[in-house]
């Protein structure tokens, strides 16, 4: 994916290191940190400035200027997190923008201090220069934007920059980035004052930006206009004669040119011996060479001047796919692959079919990218029956830079693509992933499958956070919050397309069912059932105006069954009035051919297909049960209407649909702002404890108090206590009016108190606290470290929530019902952070035991805002914090005047935040 991290989030670059961008016009630069080394190119950027600019940059046309701003990279080093524990922090830090070797452009900042007037405030005086013939091509925001990410991690709040009035192109780089920024005006110099919060018009600043590059630096791949196939074999059977083949027979509108050292022509294209013999340079070039020898040819594509690759070439090993990817970065080539069937772009001034698939694809306005090649001829060959085809075709493999977020932007963009279908098997940057598809889903629906569902059937055996979150409970969440539908097949993912392709959005999950055989259409109701679908009773007034078109013994119940008799005619009316009425949201036609009416088969179904005046806002769709096809559009006056063979199917598909129109009817979530959270007290907290604890652990209970403290999560009181005398005062202290406390024994890792027996409750007097402290002594002495006192908590519901840090997919939320029945119920549901306050609320409605919390039961509704406030808070608190491994409360205590956490456990891991918003091409490590 564009801006995909690496597979696990790494520390931050130390000097020297690198990686790659695209700017606005697709072209590929390198950006890395400086090093006292770079002094002298550096120096020879300034010097081959212009007066102009050389004025812009140091307020004087001086080259001694210029000498002095090169001699400050002599000072480059390490960042802070590269540096060890305790060491000053670097207040130096400048970056590099190269292309091929050539320093085009320096951004740097030096740490001011703190802004007294802002309590909390860490300023930087910052500066940029870009070389003469670099400029309106994006190289200074691109610059800025990683400065202003490298800064925040490094504490720096805010940057000061001085420019002259007339430097109207900085000014407005300043102004464009999308963060908030004053202006403070004396004379014919202006200071800015950037606040580097990253907020959401930032984000979004960044994500159109980002959006522009990389539609411009797929051009080459998916809009070419020449192709060499490096590898066209000149006998039948190898893959490079398939795609050239299929180029030459697909319709091709640009050039075509193979490369061949031992053949003349093949496949009547004349073949040239290497591709720095081609007559010209090609826009896009496929590689079906051995693995060996897929590196030099990549190398020498981007020396040709090659601006993409297409590489359906497998089996390389580690050190060939470092090697093919460099070569691609270096020399600014966008890459498809390996391991891949190919793409194709089906748009009729392109007609290109760069694939090895035995058949064309069949155009038409659904856009796919896969991950697996058999996936995607499985989709081509599903969409070509349809009649919905394909706008474009790409098969990422072994996804090396190009991936599905590159094509979602890009369909967002082509004006043809309607449909998006995606079968992803990794996600590089899943974050990044879930902002575009939030925004492209809203133009189109966005289907996949989710492949990999690998712990799909584990129950959750544990009630820490880490063993409750499952790779399939992850992807769901991130399918959920980004809008897209998200299926768990190909033959599932293709019935719903085509009603979505086709068919309205129902406003609801209202159904009517209509058959004209009562068997069948308990088969759809109960269909519709289980697919959570609502069957209503129909309107008494619209009941009698359907019997009185249909025959005799017909039955308007929900569902309704028309009888065997029916005609055309009278079913035709029937459906119409029922998708007319405002009783249901959808019309669900279950058809069995019978042979008791002159009215049967082809003719029942021409009812549903030549209904002009059908109220065109509801959806409509058939179950034919004897159709061969599992899904099918049937031509109507106006579009298609969707048949399906099975009603599992067809009920799988509205749910689909239902699904999409309400996640579109909610206007986007917001993040609140909470009031009462120290961040800085909470960073200092954990970084004390790995300066102690440099592999990470579990933190003990005044650590976790701590830590809740700082984002004002509320606790239970409690005590430490490490002796008997101790355990016996603190519960004199913290005894409710009941009289009663809990003991609680602690060691570093323990998770399961109840399990062990780690705990006393309803103790009342110090005789039964002695003899509960003695007990837990005796059992555990070899590994306690002392003992939690807390008063005996009234009654009420006991929930779980907590936070883990994925790897990839970042901090995710979970909730659900808590105490020793998680174990046992695995009853969770999970977002990812940040959540949003529509996230918070559907956390807390999807677990099965949320109609408890609303009161069902007579106990009440509890405390729901304050349930929210929990979980917006556990997510900041993972946001801040991403050496915050693992968060577990559980029981949280429900009641309905407060929501209290009683048991807390959080563990540490030495971890670095990386920014999965920074506009960056995707790296091997």
């Amino acid at each position: 994916m564009t801006g995909t991290a690496p597979s696990s989030p790494a520390p931050r670059a130390t000097a020297g290191e690198s990686t790659h961008a695209l700017l606005a016009d697709g072209t590929t630069i390198r950006l890395r940190c400086a090093t006292p080394d770079d002094h002298d190119a550096v120096l020879r950027l300034y010097e081959a400035m212009s007066p102009e600019y050389l004025r812009f940059r140091f307020f004087v046309a001086s080259r001694r200027s210029a000498a002095q701003a090169a001699a400050r990279v002599r000072r480059s080093s390490a960042p802070r997190d590269s540096t060890p524990a305790g060491a000053e922090r670097s207040c130096y830090r400048a970056l590099l923008a190269e292309h091929e070797d050539r320093l085009i452009g320096i951004t740097e900042y030096e740490v001011a201090g703190a802004d007294l007037s802002i309590p909390g405030q860490v300023t930087a005086e910052i500066a940029l220069a870009v070389a003469d013939d670099w400029h309106h091509r994006g190289v200074g925001t691109l610059l800025l934007e990683h400065l202003v990410s490298a800064a925040r991690a490094d504490g720096v709040t805010a940057f000061t920059a001085d420019a002259l009035a007339d430097n109207h192109e900085v000014l407005k780089v300043f102004a464009d980035l999308g963060l908030s920024t004053a202006r403070h005006f004396a004379g014919n110099e202006v200071r800015c004052v950037v606040q580097l919060e990253q907020t959401d018009a930032y984000l979004t600043s960044v994500e159109a930006r980002g959006r522009t590059a990389d539609v411009a630096s797929l051009r080459s791949l998916l809009r070419p206009e020449s192709v060499v196939i490096v590898g066209a074999g000149s006998k039948p059977g190898s893959v490079g004669r398939a795609v050239l083949r299929n180029l030459r027979t697909g319709g091709f509108q640009g050039r075509v040119y193979a490369v061949n050292p031992r053949a003349v022509m093949v496949l009547g294209v004349h073949a040239y011996p290497s591709v720095g013999s081609l007559p010209q340079v090609p826009d896009l070039a496929v590689l079906a060479v051995p693995a060996e020898r897929v590196p030099d040819v990549a190398e020498e594509c981007g020396k040709f001047g090659v601006r993409a690759l297409l590489t359906v070439s497998s089996g390389l090993d580690a050190a060939q796919a470092r090697a093919l990817l460099d070569a691609c970065r270096t020399h600014g080539m966008r890459l498809v692959g390996p391991n891949c069937l190919g793409l194709a772009n089906t748009e009729a001034d392109i007609s290109m079919d760069a694939t090895f698939a035995a058949a064309h694809p069949a155009p038409g306005t659904a856009g796919v990218a896969v991950q697996s090649g058999g996936v995607g001829i499985a989709l081509l060959g599903g969409l070509a029956r349809l009649g919905v085809g394909v706008s474009s075709f790409v098969s990422l493999g072994d996804k090396y830079d190009v991936s599905g977020n590159d094509l979602l932007q890009w369909w967002e963009c082509d004006g043809t693509t309607d449909l998006a279908l995606l079968h992803l098997e990794s996600f590089g940057n899943p974050r990044a992933f879930s902002r575009t598809a939030r925004r492209v889903t809203r133009q189109m629906p966005i289907l996949t499958v989710d492949a990999g569902r690998t712990e799909a059937g584990r129950a959750a055996a544990a009630s820490h956070t880490a063993a409750a979150a499952t790779g399939t409970m992850t992807r769901r969440a991130l399918f959920a919050q980004a809008g897209v539908t998200a299926t768990d097949s190909v033959s599932e993912l293709l019935e719903a397309a085509a009603l979505l392709h086709s068919q309205p959005l129902p406003s609801g999950p209202r159904v009517a069912v209509v058959t004209n055989a009562g068997g069948a259409g308990v088969l759809a109701a109960d269909a519709c059932a289980e697919a959570g679908l609502s069957l209503p009773p129909l309107d008494p007034c619209l009941i009698d105006d359907v019997l009185g078109v249909l025959p005799a013994g017909a039955a308007a119940t929900n569902p309704v069954d028309v009888t065997a008799a029916v005609s055309e005619e009278q079913l035709r009316a029937c459906v119409d009035r029922v998708a007319a009425s405002g009783c249901v949201d959808a019309v669900l036609v279950a058809l069995v051919p019978t042979a008791v009416a002159a009215a049967t088969g082809d003719v029942l179904v021409r009812s549903l297909t030549h209904a002009p005046d059908r109220c065109r806002d509801k959806t409509v769709a058939a179950v034919l049960i004897d159709q061969e096809q599992p899904v099918r559009l049937l031509p109507d006056a106006t579009g298609t209407v969707p048949a399906y063979a099975e009603p599992q199917a067809a009920a799988r598909a509205l749910a689909h649909a239902v699904e999409r129109g309400r996640w579109l009817a909610r206007p986007p979530g917001t993040t609140p702002a909470l009031a009462g959270v120290d961040a800085p007290r909470a960073r200092a907290a954990v970084d004390a404890y790995l300066d102690r604890h440099p592999e990470g652990g579990w933190l003990g209970p005044d650590e976790c108090a701590e830590l809740l403290d700082c984002y004002g999560i509320p606790q239970l009181p409690w005590a430490w206590a490490e002796t008997e005398d101790d355990a016996v005062l603190a519960a004199e202290r913290l005894k409710g009016p009941d009289g009663l406390v809990v003991l609680k024994a602690h060691w570093p890792g323990l998770l399961h108190k109840a399990e062990q027996r780690a705990l006393h409750l309803d103790l009342r007097g110090d005789s039964q606290v002695r003899a509960a402290f003695r007990d837990l002594e005796t059992r555990f002495g070899h590994l306690m470290t002392g003992v939690v006192v807390q008063p005996l908590a009234a009654r009420g519901t006991e929930l779980f929530a907590g936070v883990v840090q994925d790897e990839i997919f970042g901090p995710l939320v979970l909730f659900g019902l808590g105490g020793t029945a998680t174990e046992v119920l695995a009853d969770h549901a999970a977002r990812l952070a940040p959540l949003t306050d529509h996230d918070a609320h559907d956390l807390i409605t999807a677990p099965r035991c949320a109609p408890l919390l609303f009161g069902r039961g007579g106990g009440g509704p509890v405390d729901l805002e304050g349930l929210e406030q929990l979980l917006l808070r556990l997510s900041r608190l993972a946001e801040d914090l991403p050496q915050l491994a693992e968060a577990d409360l559980n029981p949280v205590l429900a009641r309905p005047e407060r929501i209290t956490p009683l048991d807390v456990r959080i563990r540490l891991l030495p971890r670095y935040s990386h920014d999965p918003y920074l506009r960056q091409l995707r790296q091997l490590r």
